[in-house]
Formats: structure tokens, C-alpha cells, sequence
């Protein structure tokens, strides 16, 4: 029997555009949650752990409803995945802009983080990823990937920007709308599944269970645990650790002949800096995951990352070594993303991809939980963020090294 599955020839595919502006509109708005930080809390005169917890919740919530996503696009297609995910979405950030207690707060970002699952990487790379040919489809994904940095470029920035001429709860209605928005490129996102005749016995749970039972599939999910603790703690507490901790020297570097006055401002910039790094980052990791084998690149990425970490907190903190330090970390930032899922499709096939990546992706966000919670835990403890940037070294350092074993050869799937 002829597959009925077409692989576009070239990369630039309707629904590669279309899956780009979701994930750009999607992380814009996730990217910027670190902004609002300090002005919830002096607002409403909440602990540092309140919002954090909020955030880390957020983020917990994204990884459980990853695998949930990813199952559900293919079971009722992607196109109403990303509609559910995209509502959810909206209608948590607009209750949350009314919310006055933390725990009200925190009980919504569950909302917000399945809508972030249902507009994320899990549904939007799986779908570009059928849609893709072999020869395009590493850098498909990184193209999409690289979406996200444009995201991280944009979000802060417009946050910082928007909460200059208003209020925190505007904007978290401005972004409401503005994922409603993503609807509207939702009919190019379509791709047709594999072919089940060519692989009869590919059922969802067996495809599920084989990899479970595979040691690089619990390598893997270890591994991207420190990918998101390191993520999601620079993301919530970067631009406050860089208001406590950054010389106050600012007015007298070029950065002030730019427009950045405060170190506030110099951890918004950071963050956007990091974006725009990884934009090269990501689409350089895309290019090579078609050259040289993805799980050395991966290990390369993570002993990158704790160099770097590591060598930023031991010298004094300054504007320059803010700026410096987002450029490289930005550059390793997302990298990840297009090879661990090219991994999982080389190694367990395309066709459940969503939900296999949607489980590793788990362990992301339950290490980005741990990061942005512990951060805001051991600040109000402690009074800095010292010990749980070590704690980020250290784990970078470990999933480095487990990175090296994993079997990158297709699995066969028990029957």
C-alpha cells in the first residue's frame, strides 16, 4: 500500500510559518513572567517565594501537560490541540490579572502553564516534523525553535515597556489577546501522519512502553532536567538577581547612553540579549544535529552552559559581565530543543513523537519547577541567589556526562 504522507522538498512550508508565529507568540508572553517579579510582589507586599511559586507552578504544569497535549493532537488532531491550548491560555491570563492573593495566583497558573503545553514545543514541533523531509527536518526544528528565542528577544521588552505607561494587569490582558491571536494560522497547521502499514505494530502504548524499557530514553529524561532548572530560574529571578546583585555602576557605562538607566532595565536587556544569542545558537545546533552525532552535541551544550554559569558567578557582577554572560548562555540556551527532539524521532520514529517528547519534556519543566521555586526560596532564606546558581552548575555538569552512553539507533518496537 502507497503511504499517503507528503514530505514538502523544500524548508520555508506553510506550516512551518505558521508553527514559527505561535511558538514566537507563545514563548513572547512566557519569557516575560520574570518582569512582572518585583512589581507583583511591591504591589501587593508578597514574599519573593510567592510569585515564584506562582511561576514554578506555571511551569510544572507545562511539563505535565505536555505528554497530555501531544497524545491529544494525535488522537483529535493537531489543529484543535492548539485551539484548546491557545483558550486555556488566554482565559488564565486574564483571570490572573484580577487575582489579589498569591494562592489565587498560583491556582491559575495552572491554567496558563497547560496553555503554554498546548502552544508549545510538544504539539507545534511534532506536526513540523512530519511535514518536514529527512534532509530538512533538524533544521525545521530549529527554525522553530529559534521562533521561541524570538520570543525571549520580544516578551521582556514589550513587558518592561508596556508596564512603564500601565498597569501589570493590562498587560497580562494585552497577552491575552494576543495568543488569541495565534488562531488565526491555525489552518496551515496540518501534516499527515506515518504511514501505519508500514509499521502495523507502531500502537501508542506499545510505541509508549518499548521506550520506557530503553536506558537512553531514561538517559534523556535526565538529562533535560538541568536544561530546565537552568531556563526557568534565569527566566523568573535573572532580572532581579541583576537588581540585587549587579554593580551600581550603570549610569556611568555606555549602557546608559543606550537608554538603560537601571539595573531593572539591564536584566530586561539581559533577557532579550539571551534571545537573540540563541537565534544563532540554535539554528548553528540544527545545522550540526544533521552532521555529527546529536547526543555529542547535546553533551557539548550542557558542559558549555556550567563553564559559563560557573565562570559568571565567581567574578564580580557588572553590566559588562551581564552582557557578556547573556550572549554565551543565550547561544547554548535552546540549542537543546531541536536535538533532543530530532533524538527522540531518529530513535523512536515520528509518529508518536509528541508524546515521547512530551514525557522527557516533563522532566524539563519539573527541574524548571525546582529552579524557579527553589530560587525564590532560598532568596527569602538567604537573602541571594548564590547556592541555587551553584546547584545549576552542578546539575549542568552532571547531564553533560550522561548525555555521552545514550544509543542513538533506531529502536525496534516490541509487538
Amino acid at each position: 500500500m502507497k503511504s499517503d504522507i507528503v514530505k514538502h522538498s523544500g524548508i520555508f512550508t506553510p506550516v512551518l510559518v505558521a508553527g514559527c508565529a505561535i511558538i514566537l507568540v507563545s514563548f513572547s508572553i512566557r519569557a516575560s513572567f520574570g518582569v512582572f517579579q518585583i512589581p507583583i510582589a511591591e504591589e501587593f507586599n508578597w514574599a519573593r517565594t510567592e510569585f515564584s511559586l506562582a511561576i514554578a507552578i506555571q511551569n510544572l504544569c507545562w511539563g505535565i501537560g505536555q505528554p497530555i497535549f501531544g497524545a491529544l493532537a494525535e488522537k483529535i488532531g493537531d489543529r484543535r490541540a492548539v485551539l484548546i491550548g491557545s483558550l486555556m491560555y488566554a482565559l488564565g491570563l486574564l483571570l490572573s490579572s484580577m487575582a489579589v492573593s498569591p494562592i489565587t495566583h498560583q491556582f491559575l497558573e495552572v491554567l496558563v502553564g497547560f496553555g503554554i503545553a498546548g502552544t508549545g514545543f510538544g504539539v507545534i514541533l511534532a506536526v513540523v516534523a512530519r511535514a518536514s523531509s529527512d534532509k530538512h527536518r533538524a533544521m525545521s526544528l530549529a527554525i522553530v525553535t529559534a521562533a521561541g528565542s524570538g520570543g525571549q528577544i520580544i516578551g521582556p521588552l514589550l513587558a518592561e515597556w508596556l508596564l512603564i505607561i500601565t498597569s501589570w494587569q493590562t498587560v497580562f490582558t494585552i497577552f491575552a489577546a494576543m495568543i488569541l491571536s495565534c488562531l488565526f494560522v491555525l489552518p496551515f497547521m496540518k501534516a499527515p501522519l506515518e504511514d501505519k502499514t508500514k509499521n502495523p505494530s507502531e500502537d501508542l502504548s506499545i510505541t509508549v512502553l518499548s521506550a520506557l524499557r530503553d536506558p537512553s530514553f531514561s538517559l534523556l529524561f535526565l538529562g533535560f532536567f538541568s536544561c530546565g532548572y537552568q531556563l526557568a530560574f534565569i527566566t523568573a529571578h535573572f532580572p532581579a538577581l541583576v537588581t540585587q546583585m549587579c554593580s551600581p555602576i550603570i549610569m556611568d557605562s555606555a549602557l546608559h547612553n543606550l537608554g538603560v538607566t537601571t539595573t531593572s532595565g539591564l536584566g530586561a536587556v539581559a533577557l532579550s540579549l539571551i534571545g537573540i544569542s540563541n537565534l544563532l545558537g540554535t539554528l548553528t545546533a540544527g545545522y550540526l544535529g544533521n552532521i555529527f552525532p546529536k547526543k555529542y552535541i547535546l553533551a557539548s551544550i550542557y558542559a558549555g552552559r556550567t563553564v559559563v554559569a560557573a565562570t559568571f558567578i565567581l567574578l564580580p557582577i557588572t553590566p559588562e559581565t551581564v552582557l557578556v554572560f547573556s550572549i554565551l548562555m543565550g547561544a547554548l540556551w535552546l540549542a537543546t530543543v531541536p536535538l533532543t527532539s530530532g533524538l527522540i524521532g531518529q530513535i523512536y520514529g515520528l509518529r508518536y513523537m509528541g508524546t515521547l517528547f512530551g514525557i522527557v519534556f516533563f522532566s524539563h519543566q519539573l527541574g524548571s519547577f525546582i529552579g524557579v521555586w527553589l530560587g525564590g526560596r532560598m532568596y527569602d532564606t538567604y537573602g541571594d541567589y548564590e547556592a541555587v546558581w551553584w546547584i545549576g552548575v552542578a546539575i549542568g555538569a552532571f547531564s553533560a556526562i550522561i548525555h555521552l552512553p545514550i544509543k542513538d539507533t533506531r529502536l525496534p518496537i516490541a509487538t
